[in-house]
């Protein structure tokens, strides 16, 4: 399908130089002899680079067709991250950390993610917006400790650092926000 500049919103995903690329950012501008244009911040979904570019009213962009299948994270091994369909679990797919990304801080084994496919390869694994994980390692919160803001980095099951507040404890499970890497609330406090 074929879009105009008027079709580029956020998240929507198009063809640009044999690649997809995927809309992060859009602003209308309005030049007084040159007519509208719209600049665009989009990333591509192979090789992680970001292009920000004005698009003319004339420039027609190809939709990409991306296929979305669920898959389960099994397992990370020396930087290979394993993942295998639901319904057959001999059919896997084998990804390098560069290739899944920011998501590596967030993969739990056995949890579902989505797999974005470009021409049969996965271009993306999508988590869900929200986790419940388990803080390993928590500094002590001290009573009136609050010159830092009255937050603390702790370690979660995933290895990777998360910035709470003061009265979380090893053991904790709490909910974390994973596009923004963020503590939301705590799920359940640990024994």
């Amino acid at each position: 399908m074929s879009l105009s500049i008027n079709d580029l919103k956020k998240d929507v995903v198009f063809l640009w130089e044999d690649a997809p690329y995927k809309v992060l950012e859009v602003q209308h501008k309005k030049m007084a002899r040159q007519g509208a244009t719209v600049e665009a911040k989009f990333r591509n979904l192979i090789n992680g680079s970001t292009i920000t570019r004005t698009f003319f009213p004339s420039e027609r962009l190809q939709e990409a067709e991306v296929e979305k299948k669920e898959l389960v994270f099994l397992y990370e091994h020396r930087g290979e991250y394993c993942f295998v369909k639901p319904s057959d679990r001999s059919q896997r797919s084998t990804l390098t950390k560069a290739e899944v990304g920011d998501a590596a801080l967030f993969l739990k084994p056995n949890s579902e993610v989505t797999a974005e496919y470009f021409d049969e390869k996965i271009i993306n694994i999508v988590l869900p917006i929200k986790i419940e994980v388990k803080v390993v390692e928590a500094p002590p919160g001290l009573k009136g400790d609050t010159a830092s803001g009255g937050s603390k980095a702790v370690k979660i099951e995933t290895g990777a650092m998360i910035q709470t507040p003061l009265f979380i404890n090893a053991g904790d499970i709490i909910r974390v926000n994973t596009q923004k890497g963020e503590y939301v609330e705590r799920v359940e406090k640990g024994k």
